[in-house]
């Protein structure tokens, strides 16, 4: 029995020399269970943890921020014709190039410097160089998205457009084309570019803990500001105050309202950058907000005239998505519907007051975007809820954000201002800021493009030819 426990030992040691010979990938463990052999591959030594691994382009995700790119790329068409429905029959041209023109300039000189300038890493003011002429941004999932930072890049750029188009209402019907485009061609690059840093590319704005979901700071504030230095540098239309400048084409302006409604959904949900809850809830409070406004605003006409305009209406609904803007993904549908009717107050007034003053803001950009987008703002600081993804405002037990929604409403109106002041300086030290008196009572469509948005039966217009092209350019109507 020795002798044979012996024999087993010893071939127990032989199997095991031989399973240590061979190289270790290839040892097996070998297990008894029951009359039969498992047979398992020997498991190594865990090895070091992987790099972690880049976050993956979400198709459903990336398709949402398309379809709200194209959205928002709408709007600027819609608000050509809600500005142009607005002016009179002889401007409808220039008044809607104005916001078209804004595409093509803006937008290449957001591709070329503008990007950068607001997302790029850099300081707490301005953005660097990086994505100058659109270096380095590819198919590459952008930081904290689930979207390519090529959509992210055009995404942001229909904002840019329409914010520079916005600041038009202003100063149509008077403005010379050529300097216009030199003001929003520098604007865009000198103003909105580095606001919409310090609010969204990790500038000084965003660290300190203000919140603008969606542009009512980096767009509205911006614009209307704009509007209301560039309005008084350019000067009041001619009879301004002795004759009622009369909407030529409500009907087209009331379109322009509906469309630049169904654009804000890609404006406002869209920022959310993802198919999830927080895209439903700034969608849904998009919806309600300008309800809330529209309603009031009629209460409003009702109690004072005793009629509801038409025009009343689609500036009501414009106000009411102005002042949702910056609070859209941090409230709930119910403040909503309170910032919605609350914006109606401020903004009617202004605007029924600044008629009886010197300020010519043509379309009210000042009324309508200025002080929606300043009530907006620092409600969102009033009404904000952790609860509903934003941090807590005045009613939720912090006024401190209220401070910080109001320090970031004044440093925005004092850079646009004293910035706007600035490029308009510059320009009309170069070339005339207004037409000339007989270009604006001619009309701009003729003097600027050479056109008419309308004809009067089967007549024609003849532009004369001279030397000079400032001087008899007045057209000259011909019958057919």
């Amino acid at each position: 029995m020795h002798a044979k426990n012996c024999t087993i030992r010893c071939l127990c040691t032989t199997n095991r020399n031989k399973r240590a010979s061979l190289p270790i990938i290839y040892q097996l463990i070998l297990h008894f269970r029951q009359d039969f052999y498992i047979i398992r591959p020997f498991q190594p030594d865990p090895t070091p943890a992987a790099a972690p691994v880049q976050p993956a382009n979400t198709p459903v995700d990336t398709l949402f921020v398309i379809i709200s790119t194209a959205l928002v790329l709408l709007m600027t068409p819609a608000l050509a014709l809600f500005y142009g429905g607005l002016v009179r029959a002889k401007n409808i041209l220039n008044t809607m190039m104005m916001s078209l023109a804004a595409i093509g300039l803006v937008g290449v000189l957001w591709a070329l410097a503008g990007y950068s300038l607001a997302f790029s890493t850099g300081g707490a003011f301005v953005g660097g160089m990086h994505h100058l002429a659109l270096a380095n941004i590819g198919f590459a999932v952008r930081d904290g998205t689930t979207i390519p930072h090529l959509l992210y890049f055009a995404y942001q750029g229909t904002f840019a457009v329409i914010t520079a188009a916005l600041i038009s209402g202003a100063i149509v019907e008077r403005m010379r084309f050529s300097a216009y485009l030199a003001f929003i061609a520098l604007w865009s690059l000198i103003v909105y570019a580095p606001v919409a840093h310090w609010v969204w590319g990790g500038g000084w704005l965003g660290a300190m803990g203000v919140l603008d979901f969606a542009g009512g700071t980096v767009v509205h504030i911006t614009a209307g500001t704009a509007a209301w230095v560039t309005a008084i540098m350019v000067g009041q239309r001619r009879d301004y105050g002795r004759q009622a400048f009369l909407p030529h084409n409500v009907p087209m302006m009331l379109t322009g309202a509906a469309l630049l409604w169904f654009g804000w959904v890609g404006f406002n949900g869209g920022s959310a950058l993802a198919v999830n809850s927080v895209a439903v809830q700034a969608t849904v409070n998009t919806v309600l907000a300008p309800m809330a406004t529209l309603a009031t605003w009629i209460l409003l006409e009702y109690r004072r005239t005793g009629r509801a305009t038409a025009v009343g209406a689609g500036t009501a609904i414009v106000v009411g998505l102005v002042a949702i803007t910056p609070a859209c993904g941090f409230v709930s549908p119910r403040a909503a519907l309170a910032i919605g009717a609350i914006a109606a107050f401020p903004s009617y007034f202004v605007i029924l007051k600044r008629a009886a003053t010197r300020l010519d803001d043509s379309l009210d950009v000042v009324g309508a975007h200025g002080v929606g987008g300043v009530v907006g703002a620092l409600l969102t600081g009033v009404f904000a809820s952790k609860a509903w993804g934003g941090a807590d405002g005045l009613l939720h037990g912090a006024p401190s954000q209220l401070l910080k929604q109001l320090i970031g409403v004044g440093a925005t109106i004092g850079w646009t201002a004293v910035a706007t002041w600035g490029i308009l300086v510059i320009i009309s030290a170069v070339t005339t800021l207004r037409a000339d008196a007989r270009d604006e009572a001619a009309g701009l469509d003729v003097a600027d493009h050479g056109e008419e948005g309308y004809t009067d039966g089967e007549g024609a217009i003849l532009v004369l030819q001279t030397a000079d092209p400032t001087a008899n350019r007045a057209p000259v109507r011909r019958s057919a």
